[in-house]
């Protein structure tokens, strides 16, 4: 399809290609795990969804326990982080209405399977407009389609994908000039070093952000990304747990690039939200309390010690993702402040 396209339309973005690529991907089937491409914190542990539901429940409870509210997931994979968030949310009598954002049919089917209650929609449109919205969304935001800019001798240039002699996709330097789509401190940046933008995720925020500030509620963003301004590539490509081409097999492989927490930061305080990060995800899980939650889960599993430790150590430390993801809180004002964003842990 892409290459027909190109082939009858000329270059397509970066965006465009990213977009369809992982359209393609994702309809296939269950990326997920260790069979297949990568996996994600609720997979690692049943604790991350526990301390997801359990910072969820904590913020319901401190906003007085309102009613209505709406646990909205954004691309829930397997559902896995919902069935463990929902299971400690009913431990304190927190049972909200459940909604999963989601395209993928074969993912909705596992999603309807692991969590029969919820309800699905396939844009934030069709979300309810009536009711306070804790949304949650987990390496959602490195999905969506990035644009790419690239210095060049002539200026800057947005990034185009084109077919080589040898059938290839490949990335070059498109034909119109895009200096003013570039921060004025990185415009003298020698070629070519490339800026990224994210228009999908900033529209995303920017009504998400709208919606909470007009409803109530809050959002939970983890993802890996940047919490100052720069400039990089950071397109990736992953398939069997290991780097690819992000340009070789579009389709077969997990396309992902860095989340720009400033803009998702600075789109929330448009919308007049308290900010709260971000934060590097290690720091936030132990402020939660995470190794208690280990330590309870060993003593009762004694058999599974090592498998939890190695567990908790991959969500928590640096090698991990205890450093290169982060955590990212935005809350209506007159709700309370969420918990685990603790100044001496707090990003930009």
């Amino acid at each position: 399809m892409l290459a027909k396209q190109i082939e009858a339309s000329g270059p397509i973005s970066v965006a465009e290609f990213m977009r369809a690529a992982n359209q393609a991907y994702y309809a296939k089937g269950d990326p997920l795990g260790v069979q297949g491409d990568f996996i994600t914190a609720p997979e690692i542990s049943q604790m991350f969804g526990e301390l997801v539901g359990l910072w969820l429940t904590d913020f319901w409870i401190r906003a007085g326990r309102p009613e209505g509210c709406a646990y909205v997931e954004l691309g829930p994979g397997r559902g896995t982080l919902a069935v463990d968030a929902l299971r400690s949310m009913r431990q304190f009598g927190f049972e909200p209405d459940i909604l999963f954002v989601e395209t993928s049919e074969h993912l909705r089917m596992l999603q309807a399977q692991a969590v029969p209650k919820a309800r699905f929609a396939e844009s934030i449109d069709e979300l309810p407009y009536d009711k306070p919205l804790l949304v949650v969304a987990n390496e959602f935001f490195d999905a969506l389609p990035v644009r790419q800019l690239v210095s060049t001798h002539a200026g800057w240039r947005e990034r185009v994908i084109v077919r080589d002699r040898g059938a290839k996709f490949m990335a070059t330097p498109g034909p119109h000039a895009m200096d003013e789509m570039v921060p004025a401190e990185f415009r003298n940046a020698p070629s070519p070093t490339i800026y990224e933008t994210c228009p999908a995720a900033s529209s995303m925020m920017y009504e998400l952000a709208g919606r909470i500030s007009s409803q109530g509620g809050g959002m939970l963003i983890a993802d890996y990304g940047y919490t100052m301004p720069g400039i990089g590539n950071t397109l990736q490509a992953v398939k069997g747990h290991k780097s690819a081409d992000p340009f070789e097999n579009p389709g077969n492989h997990d396309l992902t690039a860095h989340v720009n927490f400033v803009e998702l930061a600075n789109l929330a305080r448009m919308r007049h939200l308290r900010v709260s990060g971000p934060t590097e995800q290690g720091g936030w899980l132990k402020a939660l309390g995470i190794e208690a939650r280990s330590a309870a889960l060993i003593a009762s599993q004694p058999q599974m010690a090592d498998e939890i430790a190695a567990a908790q150590d991959r969500l928590l430390e640096p090698a991990g993702m205890g450093s290169l993801f982060k955590v990212l809180g935005v809350s209506h004002p007159d709700w309370p402040e969420p918990e685990g964003f603790e100044i001496n842990q707090s990003l930009g």
